[in-house]
């Protein structure tokens, strides 16, 4: 090796190890930034005999940045369920802006999941990025495009109402009450027979509304009663005003030991659960018909309707659906479905959370904002679900931590400044020693 040769070996040398600072620097930058991960300088000799020289000491080095993109960093727990990690493999997928539809062009990937949401709503991290998801349907499932994904808006629903489907009733009538002769169904609701017992129950429509049904009970036989539900409300709301009441007219009867034999003597087999059909009218209440399923009991058994010789009483009443209620807040579980939760007590999922997996994590492409593009050597995107397919979980209210060991760092600080003033000596001796070539010639 020549004195040229060995000051080319020193600049190179300079090279390196300036590239070495600078990711040494770049990870002790970063050591707080979420999903970060470290970078390692990788020195390889490069030398002169791929250039056609033979002599092994004319060797030179050069130095590659690389990130192990798959290391898993600490979880740390946070406060906010927006918050997210993933546990295992993938990534999130993300877009520089909500209204882009997530086309596999202008999507990105990353494991930074501190997000928060923006003015409209939308799930966006400290990079900048824009969380993507599935939009689920009414019946709460995935689109079969798996491609077909949204930003993830929190505001997506203002509120949630739910109208009644079942309702469950629960009485006993008094044995020992009297015979009403000459009852026809609809005596109770026109006012020509008084009702030995009634009690009025409310039930929710499917705007969120309560509407007053009146459940009348007469006793016409022995073991025999009459009943009538109707509804209490404007009659204007149904369809053929007043005289769609009652609702639903029957003739319940009990068996000897006072438990329920049938709650309606004209269906057969015997049954404990009748089928009302409210008939809104949509034209004045706005309100499509509603079906509910009303449990009066077990046949033969004493769990609802029962008929004892004490004072007739409402045991219990139980209806589904609920009022309408606010949004209150969001929640999402491991396997990614992202929760609205209601001030009246109801959830709905409304979007579900994918999963990006490569072949080859670390070679995805870094950009700015801690997240990666797909390139030749990370191979082609998979999106799967959550726990599916190799993909890890999400976890909520937790953030990924940056893998950077500070302690690994300081010491490549050291070991970097040496390997460069070690360098500098070789420039300074080479050229010391060329002046002195100079001076031999001259």
């Amino acid at each position: 090796m020549s004195l040229y040769g060995a000051m080319s070996t020193a600049v190179s040398a300079l090279d390196a190890n300036s590239a070495a600072l600078s990711t040494a620097s770049a990870n002790i930058a970063n050591v707080n930034t979420i999903g970060y991960k470290a970078g390692q300088a990788t020195f390889s000799t490069l030398l002169a005999s791929s250039l056609g020289d033979t002599d092994v000491s004319s060797a030179t080095v050069t130095a590659n940045m690389t990130q192990n993109v798959a290391q898993q960093g600490l979880l740390q727990t946070t406060s906010s369920p927006t918050d997210l990690a993933i546990a295992g493999n993938g990534f999130f997928v993300v877009n520089t802006q909500a209204s882009t539809p997530g086309s596999a062009n202008s999507l990105y990937y990353t494991r930074a999941g501190n997000f928060t949401p923006d003015a409209s709503g939308d799930l966006r991290n400290a990079g900048g990025f824009y969380l993507m998801g599935w939009a689920l349907d009414t019946s709460g499932n995935v689109p079969s495009d798996r491609n077909d994904m949204t930003a993830i808006n929190i505001n997506a629903l203002s509120g949630k109402a739910n109208p009644t489907t079942t309702m469950t009733y629960k009485a006993n009538l008094q044995s020992s009450t009297a015979i009403t002769a000459g009852y026809t169904a609809g005596d109770m609701y026109a006012g020509t027979v008084t009702p030995d017992f009634q009690r009025t129950i409310n039930i929710y429509d499917a705007q969120g509304g309560t509407q007053p049904m009146q459940l009348s009970f007469v006793k016409t036989g022995a073991n025999s009663w009459s009943y009538e539900v109707s509804y209490q409300g404007p009659t204007s709301n149904l369809t053929g005003g007043a005289a769609a009441n009652p609702i639903y007219s029957g003739v319940m009867s009990f068996n000897p030991d006072g438990t329920l034999a049938n709650a309606d003597t004209s269906i057969s087999p015997a049954t404990g659960t009748l089928t009302l059909n409210l008939p809104w009218n949509v034209a004045t209440s706005g309100l499509n018909p509603q079906t509910i399923s009303l449990n009066l009991g077990t046949v033969n058994g004493s769990d609802g309707m029962t008929q004892f010789d004490s004072t007739s009483t409402q045991i219990s009443s139980q209806v589904d659906g609920a009022l309408f209620g606010s949004l209150s807040g969001v929640s999402v579980d491991n396997d990614g479905y992202v929760t609205a939760r209601f001030t009246n007590g109801l959830t709905q999922n409304i979007y579900k959370l994918p999963v990006a997996t490569f072949a080859n994590p670390d070679g995805l492409a870094a950009i700015s904002g801690n997240a990666y593009a797909t390139s030749n050597g990370s191979g082609t995107v998979t999106i799967s679900e959550a726990n599916t397919g190799g993909a890890g979980s999400i976890k909520s209210k937790s953030l990924e931590g940056s893998t950077v060991d500070l302690a690994s760092e300081f010491t490549n600080l050291i070991t970097t400044q040496r390997a460069y003033a070690a360098s500098a000596r070789i420039v300074t001796t080479a050229s010391t020693m060329l002046d002195q070539l100079l001076q031999v010639v001259h």
